[in-house]
């Protein structure tokens, strides 16, 4: 019975702590509570029926409105709600940001035998970001990735992602990205524009950006969070290796999705910590 409801980023992550209000169609508030902190709430009083309205706060997001029904019940399933960072597309302060790899992560998803998943990531990589002052779309990204760097848990997988089949580390030992521009995609969201070097093959590669804000961190440092995503074709990077089991049934997929969480520190170095 009552009020339930899940808060999430516009990633799915948890907002917890967000306030939920439930006011009646004459605008009198009913009922206020607060998210736990997996961003969910479960109000177990039982509520009036009829139509109601839904208002969801929590510091650092733009406020959210949606409707409600109460049946005879007394229950509300008002489902998920997303919020939006404050600021809309605003990005983190201008100037330099380098990368911190101890937390951010560069990985890769590939589908194995049509059923499911391998997971994979890259654990040295270097990276900055130029925020640019006047238009923020002239803002620039560059990475550079040790290709043989790649660890998807299974030391006899590993070698043959490094082998001539796949990555060939041997005569690519970086796999490098460098941005050419970036563009609105909506509040929060950006398109970043940029050619890949994979596998001794360059071609553009767009990644889904979004950003998720900027706060102080334990060092005395100022750190902006984003999480990027991107789907790549193995074939257009030359590395058509496959294995086809029963039923024609491909062992390795022949897209991969790139999944980025990064961590970013204003300024150029890291902090030594």
């Amino acid at each position: 019975m009552g009020l339930t409801a899940r808060i999430r980023t516009r990633d799915g992550w948890a907002v917890s702590h967000a306030v939920v209000t439930l006011t009646d169609m004459t605008g009198s508030q009913v009922l206020r509570v607060e998210a736990d902190i997996e961003g969910t709430v479960r109000d177990v009083n039982p509520l009036p029926p009829g139509a109601y309205t839904v208002i969801v706060t929590a510091v650092g997001y733009a406020p959210a409105a949606a409707s409600a029904i109460v049946t005879a019940s007394g229950r509300a399933e008002v489902g998920t709600v997303t919020l939006a960072r404050q600021g809309g597309t605003e990005l983190p302060p201008p100037g330099q940001w380098t990368v911190d790899p101890a937390h951010s992560t560069v990985g890769a998803v590939a589908q194995h035998l049509g059923i499911s998943s391998v997971h994979g990531r890259f654990t040295e990589f270097t990276a900055s970001i130029e925020v640019a002052p006047d238009d923020v779309t002239k803002s620039r990204v560059e990475a550079v990735i040790r290709a043989d760097s790649i660890d998807t848990g299974n030391a006899m997988r590993d070698g043959h992602l490094k082998s001539a089949d796949f990555l060939d580390v041997e005569r690519f030992p970086e796999i490098t990205y460098r941005s050419s521009g970036l563009s609105v995609a909506g509040s929060d969201r950006w398109t970043l524009h940029g050619e890949l070097s994979l596998h001794g093959v360059v071609r553009p590669v767009d990644l889904d950006l979004a950003y998720l804000g900027t706060g102080s961190d334990p060092w005395g440092g100022t750190r902006a969070a984003f999480r990027a995503t991107a789907q790549l074709r193995r074939e257009d990077f030359a590395m058509n290796y496959n294995q086809v089991v029963q039923a024609g049934i491909a062992a390795i997929g022949t897209t991969l999705k790139v999944e980025l969480d990064i961590q970013a520190v204003q300024g150029d170095s890291l902090p030594q910590a």
